[in-house]
């Protein structure tokens, strides 16, 4: 690796338990988190309250827990997109990867100790895997690494990446992932497509959180991109929010409402793209593919389908890959985004 910049990267997510016995301590940290419980001046109840609703609701998550493996996957998924990104970057710098949890292992302290374990560097790159930045996900993610790390260190240049939702290599793992499931529809430019975003209350978003602005951004591209690569692709999309807790305003409309509405509409074929989400997990695996597809059904939807998370997908891949050279000043060619797709129109699923 002689002549190579030594290059420390931070992988930041947000976690998920790991056991069923997890799920509780999990909810515990997430609801102490001010950024996502942002209590003001009776920030002295955040531990109670938090200590309240993890209680109440780890019994019902932890069910939910239950029926896609008794664990989050996040934690193994973010390791494969770990690999194969050091992988990708070898050729141009000496990586030394880690991943810092947000909520749960490997947390942030974690990954602190294990680049002071792996010795000397040259930079530093912050790399959160959330394409949108928001208040509670980038900026919470971003603030504890300062709480834990410290401040920035003037022998140490430290990049940091806030949001690629409009990444070109991005758009193309999510036209491309689209594209694979669009192949099991007849004639997949009658579906509906429905976006769906993790949700977010809207007191963040009237302080100036540009996450559902972005996410926006990303919708538009990726069809604009699909419509251009697929000639089946949906004549009809639209954008929801899900995961919503507690009795605040939150962003609409919500995932389960706008399933019932299409539902009632008469739509019949339906394809979900989880379009903030880069691994899967509960939110995924569960609300979506599980309670999703069971509602879909009881309001008249006759074919459901989810896309797969963008994960360590070679488009994925390229994108991480091309933001860290990026930040330490390596220019290199990017992977070209292939123009024509392969037609969409062959024989449906079930």
């Amino acid at each position: 690796m002689a002549g190579k910049k030594r290059v420390g990267i931070v992988l930041f997510q947000l976690g998920g338990p790991d056991s069923l016995a997890a799920v509780e301590p999990f909810l515990m940290n997430l609801f102490l988190d001010p950024d996502i419980i942002p209590l003001g001046a009776v920030g002295f109840l955040q531990w109670p309250i938090a200590k309240l609703i993890s209680s109440r609701r780890s019994i019902p998550v932890a069910k939910k827990y239950s029926e896609i493996g008794r664990r989050s996957p996040i934690s193994t998924l973010t390791e494969r997109q770990r690999v194969r990104l050091t992988a990708a970057l070898a050729p141009y710098i000496d990586p030394v990867a880690v991943v810092a949890m947000r909520y749960w292992h490997p947390n942030t302290q974690d990954a602190v100790e294990a680049l002071r374990k792996a010795g000397r560097l040259d930079e530093l790159v912050l790399l959160p895997l959330y394409p949108q930045y928001s208040y509670a996900t980038t900026l919470s993610s971003t603030k504890e690494w300062r709480r834990v790390y410290g401040p920035v260190k003037a022998e140490l240049p430290e990049r940091a990446v806030t949001s690629f939702h409009d990444h070109p290599l991005y758009i193309q793992a999510l036209v491309q992932r689209i594209g694979s499931v669009l192949r099991q529809f007849p004639d997949s430019s009658r579906i509906h497509l429905v976006f769906s975003a993790h949700g977010l209350p809207m007191s963040l978003v009237e302080k100036g959180d540009p996450y559902p602005k972005q996410i926006e951004e990303t919708v538009r591209l990726t069809c604009e991109s699909g419509a251009r690569q697929y000639p089946g692709w949906p004549k009809t999309h639209l954008l929801c929010y899900q995961s919503r807790v507690g009795p605040a305003k939150w962003l609409q409309p919500p995932f389960t409402g706008t399933i019932e509405r299409l539902g009632h509409e008469g739509v019949k074929e339906m394809l979900v793209v989880p379009i903030s989400f880069v691994t899967e997990h509960i939110e995924t695996l569960h609300e979506i593919n599980i309670e999703g597809r069971l509602d879909a059904k009881k309001f008249g939807v006759e074919t459901f389908r989810m896309m797969p998370a963008v994960g360590d997908s070679r488009f994925f891949i390229a994108a991480l890959k091309d933001l860290v050279l990026r930040a330490v000043g390596i220019e290199e060619s990017p992977e070209p985004v292939p123009l024509i797709a392969p037609s969409v129109a062959s024989p449906a699923g079930v």
